[in-house]
């Protein structure tokens, strides 16, 4: 109880403390609403798109035949085990908004080390069954030398399923879904 009596302010002081506590708690709740914090705990793709630097990548996975059977989750977090995804998902996560807020992001976006073991690792989750597969291991030599080989599947695979994204100019006409203004309404009408 003593503890708890150092972190309460003396008299004169209660109402400003419980004023900027309020100021604070408020641009909090108003930044976790802007940055849509929300939309990054579930599976949309569309939620990669809240950074318009991804929507090259956006774009080309949406024509992609992955599309169907997979989302940017899929792919580029760990699977094996519930702990382990969403720290994954937090890191990363919080490394892209520094990046993107800091305007520190590359013109040409490149995996780091821990997300390329984690996309190689989903491929072989979901691709399991062409690595077994009987047939496809006894008609090729050089599958079952390159499948040896610790090798990343993009070696061969290298436009799945982004193509060929090597700038943001990439994929100019592409279409993605464009967030919504941030701007509430009340403002835009005092602006115009």
């Amino acid at each position: 109880m003593k503890i708890i009596n150092n972190f309460i302010p003396p008299d004169k002081w209660k109402i400003p403390v419980i004023i900027l506590l309020g100021i604070f708690t408020g641009l909090g709740a108003y930044t976790f609403k802007l940055s849509k914090a929300h939309s990054y705990l579930g599976n949309k793709p569309e939620t990669c798109v809240n950074c318009h630097i991804m929507a090259p990548q956006y774009a080309t996975w949406n024509h992609s035949s992955h599309r169907e059977w997979t989302n940017c989750n899929d792919c580029h977090v760990p699977h094996d085990n519930k702990f382990n995804y969403y720290y994954f998902k937090a890191k990363d996560g919080l490394r892209h908004s520094t990046m993107f807020t800091l305007r520190l992001e590359p013109q040409v976006i490149t995996i780091k080390e821990e997300g390329r073991k984690a996309v190689h690792n989903n491929c072989i989750r979901c691709h399991e069954y062409l690595l077994t597969d009987n047939k496809m291991n006894q008609r090729s030599e050089t599958f079952q030398h390159l499948r040896n080989n610790d090798r990343d599947c993009w070696e061969c695979h290298r436009e799945v399923p982004h193509g060929r994204v090597r700038s943001l100019s990439s994929v100019p006409n592409a279409r993605v879904p464009v967030p919504p203004s941030p701007v509430p309404d009340w403002l835009k009408k005092v602006i115009e």
